[in-house]
């Protein structure tokens, strides 16, 4: 989450007439992340997030975004699916920009997960990757395999000015990460979040309340989605530090909900490197391109280099 545009007082109070919320009480911008823009709305029957849509998301994926959420939704799962208003409209306009009044959850996300809160998310992720079991809509990953080659050639020799000698590094972390990639038939694929970080994740305790920010949700590898959560919630914050406990009850979480077949267990630590590979990059382009005067908090692209470094390095994935 982050702030890109700002939406006035005004603004915001007509735009909250549009639906059976009552009126406007405070709104206050949300810093983390770095997607797009959010606010916390407060009114007069309750509290709500507002998204509004940066040129990072596609207005024609929203569709797609918004039937995943009410699908989990109808199956109990804990996801925040955006408003209607008076007319049956989900998406709107607001300051130029695709919005949608969001559902708010309680919880708080887990800064320092314990094993008992990684068992729980990745339970929480099994539940999911069963509840899309017959969710029919298919979106390709617009940050999977065949976006990095490309990505890494648009930081090119920028990524010098992260540190001296990572354009060479970057270059053979992706050529590893290409050659040992899965064929597309070769594991389960399924809609996937494919961002669930500690801070996509809400609790309360060890209870997981919330799953949020599935504006990278697409149809992929079923294990890429395990992967990404490995290597998010399995390390500190420097990406230096690997807690065998946080990634192994992750895993026993998540296996309490789906089998793993024998490809897929073969298959983890390649799409545990390459889960680093994708964030390396984008964090990178992030840092390399986010304006100076955006209300937004980088987030250090070698803190994944350091993870892509320690699966390398054991050659497993926990």
């Amino acid at each position: 989450m982050a702030v890109y545009t700002p939406v006035s007082a005004e603004a915001l109070a007509d735009f909250l007439t549009r639906f059976d919320v009552g009126e406007l009480v405070s709104a206050k911008g949300i810093a983390e992340g770095v997607e797009n823009s959010n606010y916390m709305v407060d009114t007069t029957r309750g509290r709500f997030f507002l998204t509004l849509y940066e040129k990072r998301v596609d207005v024609a994926d929203l569709p797609y975004f918004m039937a995943l959420l009410d699908h989990l939704d109808a199956k109990g799962l804990p996801v925040p699916p955006a408003i209607k208003d008076r007319r049956g409209v989900k998406i709107h306009e607001l300051e130029g920009r695709p919005a949608c009044l969001i559902k708010f959850l309680p919880g708080v996300s887990p800064s320092h997960p314990t094993p008992a809160q990684a068992r729980a998310a990745g339970a929480e992720l099994g539940q999911m990757h069963q509840a899309v079991s017959d969710f029919a809509l298919l979106r390709t990953n617009s940050m999977g395999v065949d976006s990095w080659a490309p990505l890494f050639d648009r930081c090119g020799p920028d990524l010098e000015r992260i540190q001296p000698g990572l354009y060479d590094e970057a270059a053979r972390m992706l050529e590893g990460v290409l050659a040992q990639w899965p064929a597309n038939e070769a594991l389960p694929r399924s809609a996937i979040h494919a961002d669930l970080f500690p801070d996509n994740v809400l609790m309360l305790g060890d209870k997981v309340t919330g799953l949020i920010d599935f504006y990278f949700a697409c149809t992929d590898f079923r294990a890429f989605d395990l992967a990404v959560m490995h290597t998010s919630w399995a390390f500190d914050a420097t990406g230096g530090h690997y807690d065998d406990a946080v990634g192994r009850t992750l895993v026993e979480g998540y296996r309490s909900e789906v089998a793993l077949t024998d490809a897929e267990l073969a298959a983890l630590p390649a799409l545990a490197r390459g889960a680093c590979l994708r964030f390396f990059l984008s964090r990178a382009w992030d840092w390399l391109n986010t304006p100076g005067d955006a209300l937004v908090t980088r987030k250090d692209p070698l803190a994944y280099r350091r993870r892509y470094d320690h699966y390398a390095s054991v050659g497993a994935f926990a």
